[in-house]
């Protein structure tokens, strides 16, 4: 195969996994994922992806695994809620969710920050970034669908 027919297959390839179409002897997942939201969470976010099911087993699993660990903690969680509403100081946060020192609420910032989920909107306040709200609320309401509590 010449080296423009093999780029050519290989863009192919990668177009077909991005679409979602299966390709002949391809065992892989086929298909595609897709959700939106229009929410107004102090401000107003509109959102619309869709993605290759195939695609997104090829994504970083350690990415991934960051992103659900840090919102599997009730705590970071419940900050998450909170900071729904719009931005919060640590303070504020610290308060809400009952921490007493200030080690146990940036021991739970920074692993929200390092996911990429919450950042830092000025010297002593915290957001969701506005891009970050729709997927934060549809891995929620995922997870509440996995565990039974959405009624169909």
């Amino acid at each position: 195969m010449t080296d423009v027919a093999a780029k050519l297959a290989e863009l192919e390839a990668r177009i077909e996994a991005l679409e979602g179409r299966p390709r002949p002897g391809d065992t892989a997942a086929h298909g595609s994922i897709e959700y939106r939201g229009h929410v107004d969470f102090a401000g107003e976010v509109n959102w619309t992806i869709r993605y290759s099911a195939a695609a997104v087993l090829q994504l970083s699993a350690t990415a991934r695994g960051e992103v659900l660990a840090a919102l599997g903690h009730p705590v970071r969680l419940a900050l998450v809620q909170l900071l729904l509403d719009g931005p919060c100081t640590g303070t504020e946060m610290a308060e809400a969710v009952g921490l007493t020192s200030t080690g146990q609420l940036y021991h739970h910032v920074r692993a929200l920050s390092s996911a990429g989920i919450i950042e830092q909107h000025s010297r002593a306040t915290y957001q969701i970034p506005p891009p970050k709200v729709v997927p934060v609320l549809v891995l929620m309401t995922a997870a509440a669908d996995i565990a039974g509590l959405l009624s169909r």
